[in-house]
């Protein structure tokens, strides 16, 4: 079974991948039966031959799950089309400190709001 994976290239900590069809039983330095395009997940660089790719998938080459990834989120031309999430992501702590401050504004506009009601009641009573 032909496998369309990622090669591990670079130095420690800064790898870079080659994206290979190479068959599912070699390990993963062995000789690729096609090499495809590389990925840099440091600086989010790729090149793909996207055509040669679906091509390789029609003939039954089955994409890792990374691999499908990219593929999926590659634009014509073989680049990487990554969108950066807005959404920040917050630890435990920093999330039950964000809920406290929520909470204390809640219960300060509050007391603002009965501080404002009680001298209109005390003038409508008079």
């Amino acid at each position: 079974m032909l496998k369309i994976r990622l090669k591990r290239l670079g130095a420690k900590k800064a790898p870079i991948y080659r994206i290979i069809v190479i068959n599912s039983t070699t390990k993963r330095e062995g000789r690729p039966i096609q090499e495809l395009g590389f990925y840099n997940p440091k600086s989010k660089e790729m090149k793909l031959d996207k055509a040669t790719a679906e091509s390789w998938i029609s003939k039954g080459a089955q994409p890792t799950d990374t691999v499908a990834y990219l593929l999926k989120n590659c634009n014509e031309d073989g680049t990487l089309n990554y969108k950066k999430s807005d959404v920040v992501k917050l630890s435990k702590k920093a999330k039950a400190k964000q809920e406290a401050e929520a909470a204390a504004k809640a219960e300060a506009e509050k007391a603002a709001a009965e501080v404002q009601e009680a001298p209109a009641e005390e003038a409508a009573a008079e």
